[in-house]
């Protein structure tokens, strides 16, 4: 399938035909850059309605919006939160399919802004309890790919030798890396069902008071084309990497209280390593797609990964299993009129940032 970029009234027409009775009124494209791998339009209807059109723009990005359909139908049922349902799709003249599905309310937030306590932050970590409570066997059924904990080890370390092949990885980025990856004490967790890219952009949030902070709750998650069944920790490699210490800190606390299972003591570790190796991520698509320009540019900025982890005496940036030390559990995250106190006492059933 061909690189292309689709303009607003193309996704209108996209729309139209997709879903019968739809007359676009109006159409708004989310701007795009050359590493998107879909274009995004919000269409408004004669009827008042509210659409969202997803086109692919190439065909691996069809092959994982087409395998993560059959799944949203069923998980819909299941969560707190909504996530995109399809009502329609239109074959592209390029190869693969758009899908349009009805707008889902809410409104995306700073996650680096996000307060600890009760809101946002709380919510989020429930919201991914109950994702990664869900039956694996929901994902199997639906054809996602399914990993346990030393097949996606093994996995990892086979993307890490291919691109050390590149010659573009730093190497103490490189010796960083192969260190937590052949650590089998990181790599013992249970696979459970994951959203794979929990970004700013796939949360959708709201406020009962705009106002308060406390009021705020996760509407929705989209963007499931990297759901698969494998480790839990790759749905906090954002919020690592994003989010203060204090609201993390609510994230994991909710996230601990919600979960059937005792989430293992060295998520946070494996989180901060997934978020790392996206940037590795990167330069391999651009590697593959022959755009050596990208990948100059995704290779200075391993660089500079490199030079501030070299240069930082932050705790939380290891990559060493994590010391049991965990904070104690706070149900204040429920009770929106106070502050989440100071911890003292260890709780043994949460895990700890690294």
């Amino acid at each position: 399938m061909a690189v292309v970029d689709r303009s607003p009234s193309f996704l209108a027409a996209l729309a139209s035909a997709a879903v019968s009775g739809l007359d676009p009124v109006s159409v708004e494209a989310l701007p795009s850059t050359p590493e998107d791998r879909f274009d995004v339009g919000f269409v408004m209807d004669s009827q008042h309605r509210r659409w969202v059109v997803r086109a692919p723009r190439d065909d691996m990005a069809a092959a994982e919006m087409d395998r993560s359909v059959a799944m949203l139908g069923i998980i819909a049922r299941r969560l707190p939160f909504g996530v995109p349902m399809p009502r329609g799709f239109i074959a592209l003249a390029t190869g693969g399919r758009a899908m349009v599905y009805p707008y889902l309310p809410g409104h995306h937030v700073d996650l680096a802004a996000l307060p600890r306590g009760a809101g946002v932050a709380a919510e989020l970590g429930r919201a991914l309890a109950a994702l990664h409570n869900l039956d694996a066997r929901i994902y199997d059924e639906a054809g996602l790919p399914s990993y346990d904990a030393d097949v996606y080890r093994s996995r990892r370390l086979t993307d890490l030798d291919r691109a050390a092949a590149t010659g573009r990885i730093p190497a103490g980025l490189l010796t960083r890396w192969e260190a937590a990856l052949e650590d089998v004490a990181l790599w013992r967790f249970a696979a459970v069902p994951t959203h794979g890219s929990v970004t700013a952009e796939h949360v959708l949030t709201a406020f009962d008071d705009d106002h308060d902070a406390a009021t705020g709750h996760v509407r929705a998650l989209t963007g499931w084309e990297h759901a698969q069944v494998a480790d839990p920790a790759d749905d906090f490699a954002e919020l690592v990497s994003t989010m203060t210490a204090d609201a993390l800190d609510t994230v994991l606390e909710a996230y601990a209280l919600s979960r059937v299972e005792r989430p293992d003591p060295h998520l946070l570790v494996r989180a901060r390593l997934a978020s790392e190796l996206r940037e590795l991520t990167g330069l391999m698509d651009a590697v593959a797609a022959r755009r050596l320009d990208l990948a100059d540019v995704l290779t200075t900025q391993l660089r500079q990964l490199d030079d501030a982890i070299q240069a930082s005496d932050d705790p939380r940036l290891s990559l060493a299993p994590a010391a049991v030390r965990p904070r104690a559990a706070q149900r204040v995250v429920d009770e929106p009129d106070q502050e989440t106190p100071e911890v003292t006492e260890p709780d043994p059933d949460l895990p700890s940032a690294p």
